[in-house]
């Protein structure tokens, strides 16, 4: 089986679960619309987009919920019917774990996090509390030129609160200071000056470009590597950009911060 074929599938699937978020749909439906055993689409899924098929359809939902909440009027309710959740409850807690804002605070907000809380930064005593990660990001060819995020993450998803983070004015150097143990990803997504307010969606993904480099795997005492993130174009294999857009703490043109 090849490569394109394997990501035609895969393609497919993304496609069947955009026009179905309402629906419950189950592996054994992705599989068979992938035309793959489940087991062989689980892990085709995986290795095309970086994380399984259930997370992937969770962040879309989320995705939508976004969407919705800044482009119409229907309730928080509906919105979470809407993208596939039973509960208001489950929605809104699902949405601000991913989002960093709860769906009303989003969609009065803007979409804008006002400020990004501060990673709780462990201080070991030792060579372990000097762990950093330091590199660059470059852009490729036809990249979004704007406000750069990066982020270590514990999975391919950009949500939640990652372990540590900056904000850069564009493509360049940053550090990372003070990087717990354990095995990161680090995520860099960028947008267009003059496109902040675009929602990403990923059948329409607009000016919204990202990167990726990992896994990192920290411990006590490590070393690590200069990494370099190499921003291209979004693709709709790319899992979605969760992330509130970052206010206060997004520096102005020639500054940048890490944390």
């Amino acid at each position: 089986m090849t490569t394109t074929t394997i990501e035609h599938a895969v393609r497919r699937v993304i496609h069947y679960m955009h026009i179905n978020l309402s629906q419950d749909l189950t592996i054994d439906d992705m599989a068979r619309t992938a035309m793959f055993s489940k087991f062989h689409f689980t892990r085709f899924f995986r290795e095309v987009t970086g994380t399984s098929p259930g997370r992937f359809l969770s962040a879309l939902r989320i995705q939508e919920a976004k969407r919705l909440l800044l482009h119409t009027e229907f309730s928080v309710a509906d919105i979470g019917s809407q993208v596939g959740y039973s509960s208001i409850g489950t929605f809104s807690s699902r949405f601000k774990a991913c989002v960093g804002l709860s769906p009303s605070a989003y969609r009065e907000l803007g979409g804008v996090l006002p400020k990004m809380p501060q990673t709780a930064a462990s201080h070991p005593s030792g060579i372990a509390q000097r762990t950093g990660l330091r590199g660059r990001v470059a852009a490729a060819p036809g990249a979004a030129r704007g406000p750069v995020f990066l982020g270590l993450f514990p999975g391919r998803v950009r949500q939640g609160r990652p372990v540590r983070w900056a904000a850069l004015s564009g493509p360049g150097s940053f550090e990372l200071r003070d990087v717990p143990s354990g095995t990161w990803h680090l995520l860099a997504h960028s947008m267009a000056y003059g496109h902040e307010d675009h929602d990403g969606g990923h059948e329409d993904p607009g000016p919204l470009s990202v990167g990726h480099h990992g896994p990192v795997t920290v411990y006590p005492g490590a070393l690590l590597a200069p990494a370099e993130v190499v921003l291209r174009p979004v693709d709709v294999l790319d899992p979605p950009v969760l992330l509130a857009r970052l206010g206060a703490d997004l520096p102005p043109r020639g500054e940048r911060g890490a944390y």
